[in-house]
């Protein structure tokens, strides 16, 4: 079935010049197997389009239970010359957390 990313996951996000970063952390430690399959850098920067011009990395913390995302040239230039309403990137991670991932029911626990 499909949820939105929200239903196991909160995130952090932030900048630096014109690199997003994303913090994608687990509301439980059994989430993160689901995290490492669903949030792949693929789909994240498909999920952005064309507003994240280069590409994704992203960084797995096991012992946290969560995913660092960067999205380079992710900020039309960075806070001093975008044109974005949001060139820092803070709402990022909150868009994010709207993406739908695949989950088989039994892997959730709420």
């Amino acid at each position: 079935m499909k949820i939105p990313l929200a239903r196991i996951a909160h995130t952090r996000s932030g900048d630096k010049g014109d690199i997003a970063n994303i913090g994608v952390i687990a509301w439980q430690p059994q989430y993160y197997p689901i995290l490492l399959r669903e949030v792949t850098p693929e789909r994240v920067k498909a999920f952005f389009g064309e507003m994240v011009a280069g590409g994704v990395d992203r960084f797995q913390l096991p012992n946290l239970g969560a995913l660092n995302l960067l999205l380079h040239h992710g900020l039309g230039g960075g806070g001093t010359v975008s044109l974005r309403t949001d060139a820092q990137g803070k709402t990022l991670g909150a868009a994010l957390l709207a993406m739908e991932i695949e989950v088989d029911e039994r892997e959730l626990t709420d």
